[in-house]
């Protein structure tokens, strides 16, 4: 969130009781964490990063009974935690419930990075968080959906195979026969290439590169909001990280939008230096004078 925008937000507190609560409540969080808000200021969109630097973007919605009755919130998750509210709860119990239901799903998100990164997936341009089953290219003939349990996502997941009807009834005949051999304690790909009987496709070169061009702050793909962020992920990520451990990549102009947030930001003629969102290294940004 921009001065300009945290400006406006603070003249609006200035008119009642309600906005300067909600001016209050975003501070507690921290500006550098709100990516949106509404013009009444009952619409607001916060960036989550969970343990393993995945950004999560938490959409909280107000009604006119605010603090007396909870907000209503909706995530890229695959199910929604049960909020606890009282009316002395405040928006960062909120965004402290919604990380703590980021922690119980990091297995699951681990698993399913794991079948994005090592298996031939179908259509990997927009994986949202909340799905819980991939399509997988076995051959020409022959696809298969996988279903995983979100909540216990090393248990024998749901099978459905698509395809020539000899090659479909073969695979299913062999998951049958072979499913009460699946082990919770082996790696994925293992244990559903054993039960198949099959050997799997990785991915192909153009999947491998996709993530890479994934912007580490906008994550714009998988916004569950439609708004100007979302109009930077038609444009590739044009700036990285020098740190080899982080290499993460921007938008240019999310990461100015970012460094101009935070306050330590320093610059200098046409160049933002401060400190990368993800690893904390020094980073050098050349801005554009001239839009």
């Amino acid at each position: 969130m921009d001065y300009a925008e945290q400006k406006r937000c603070q003249e609006l507190a200035k008119s009642s009781s309600f906005y300067r609560r909600i001016y209050s409540e975003v501070e507690e969080i921290g500006w550098e964490h709100l990516v949106r808000f509404g013009e009444d200021l009952r619409l607001l969109s916060f960036r989550v990063m969970d343990k393993k630097g995945r950004v999560h973007i938490l959409q909280i919605t107000l009604d006119g009974t605010y603090p007396s009755h909870p907000p209503s919130v909706s995530a890229d998750v695959p199910y929604l935690f049960n909020m606890k509210w009282s009316i002395n709860s405040r928006l960062k119990d909120v965004v402290q419930q919604f990380q703590k239901h980021l922690e119980k799903l990091q297995d699951f998100w681990n698993l399913m990075d794991d079948i994005d990164h090592s298996l031939l997936v179908s259509d990997l341009r927009y994986p949202q968080r909340a799905l819980s089953h991939r399509q997988l290219n076995i051959s020409n003939d022959c696809n298969f959906v996988l279903s995983i349990d979100a909540n216990d996502p090393t248990s024998l997941p749901d099978c459905r195979f698509l395809g020539s009807d000899s090659e479909a009834e073969r695979l299913r005949t062999m998951w049958r026969r072979n499913c009460k051999n699946w082990m919770r304690d082996k790696p994925f790909s293992e244990n559903l290439a054993q039960v198949l009987d099959i050997q799997l496709h990785g991915p192909s070169s153009i999947q491998k590169t996709d993530p890479q061009t994934e912007c580490g702050i906008c994550y714009a793909q998988y916004l569950p909001i439609d708004d100007e962020l979302g109009a930077k992920s038609g444009s590739g990520t044009d700036c990285t990280c020098e740190n080899n451990s982080c290499s993460r990549a921007f938008h240019s102009v999310c990461l100015e939008d970012w460094l101009r947030s935070i306050t330590t930001t320093r610059q200098s003629f046409d160049v933002l230096f401060g400190n990368c969102p993800y690893c904390s290294d020094p980073i050098a940004l050349k801005i554009n004078t001239r839009k």
